[in-house]
């Protein structure tokens, strides 16, 4: 109002005037406004609630973790039992963040239709055509839901993570990153695959738990075989005892005697339990040491037609 017709007004009407307009702001304010204010501080604290609630269950679960793999006997169990505690952290993290985002969007589409509504918009079209769009968008991307709901739960279950060596069915090799819609592999040739994560049927992972290494010893057909038993038995023993190997073997390798026989050789077969990962190392270096202690207790190579005993070995 100009500060003219202010002065030229009774101080009564002036009153009036302002007294009313302070009324009517008010209530303006107290109606509509006030509730766009209030969901938006709403949506903000329930946001801020929820990502709190999921940020302690995360910790919790995360120090449970911790807990249960100090409780083992040792980093070698733990491991082999899927507990390793940087890759369960690792995973628990990603399914925080995951949650966090999906909140976000929830409680974010409520708080928008919310106030679209207090605005006097009219949902019901919107939403029909929502539906509508929806509807035809999920037909025509179907298997992008599939890819993303698959990785979902691969994540949330830790079928594989990144450094496992997984059978995919198609293809064999290291994971190099798995994402909600793809999952990439480097397998023995070097070959990048990317797999899309709705794709998988099956999953055999060569990392988890444990695995097995298994040694075959051919010998000849005429070997004492009870010198020869009690060489790799030796061998057994002192492999287990071997600070460079304790930590990769979970039990001591075991003898199981003779495995085959054929014409001219008798094959004999050493198991060991091991750390997934390292059974094709430890089959190595139990040839080695087994066909040293053969060497060293006489016991002759499988005969071969044409070679003499003693260069069998070699051969």
């Amino acid at each position: 109002m100009p500060h003219s017709l202010v002065t030229a007004l009774p101080h009564n009407v002036v009153m009036s005037l302002v007294e009313w307009t302070r009324a009517q702001a008010w209530a303006w304010f107290n109606g509509t406004p006030m509730r766009i204010v209030g969901t938006i501080v709403g949506a903000l604290v329930l946001r801020w609630l929820l990502h709190r609630v999921i940020r302690r269950a995360v910790a919790l679960a995360m120090s449970r973790g911790e807990t249960q793999e100090r409780s083992r006997t040792g980093a070698v169990i733990a491991h082999a039992t899927g507990w390793d505690r940087e890759r369960h952290r690792q995973r628990l993290a990603t399914v925080g963040t995951l949650l966090r985002s999906i909140v976000t969007f929830v409680v974010g589409l409520v708080a928008t239709l919310t106030v679209m509504s207090l605005l006097g918009i009219p949902l019901a079209p919107l939403l029909a055509s929502a539906g509508v769009g929806g509807l035809a968008l999920g037909f025509g991307a179907q298997s992008l839901v599939k890819d993303f709901l698959s990785g979902v739960f691969m994540i949330m279950e830790d079928q594989y993570g990144v450094g496992d060596v997984v059978d995919l069915g198609e293809v064999v090799g290291t994971v190099q990153d798995v994402s909600l819609r793809i999952t990439t592999l480097l397998d023995g040739t070097g070959v990048t695959w990317h797999v899309r994560n709705g794709e998988i049927l099956r999953v055999g992972n060569k990392s988890q738990g444990w695995a097995q290494s298994v040694v075959d010893l051919p010998i000849g057909y005429d070997a004492d075989v009870e010198v020869a038993l009690s060489a790799l038995e030796s061998v057994a023993a002192d492999f287990a005892a071997d600070p460079q190997w304790a930590t990769k073997v979970l039990e001591a390798p075991e003898l199981l005697g003779v495995e085959s026989l054929t014409s001219g050789t008798m094959t004999l077969r050493m198991v060991a339990k091991c750390v997934a990962g390292e059974e094709f190392a430890i089959q190595r270096a139990l040839r080695l040491r087994a066909k040293n202690a053969l060497d060293e207790a006489g016991v002759p190579g499988p005969r071969l037609s044409g070679i003499p005993v003693s260069d069998e070995r070699t051969a």
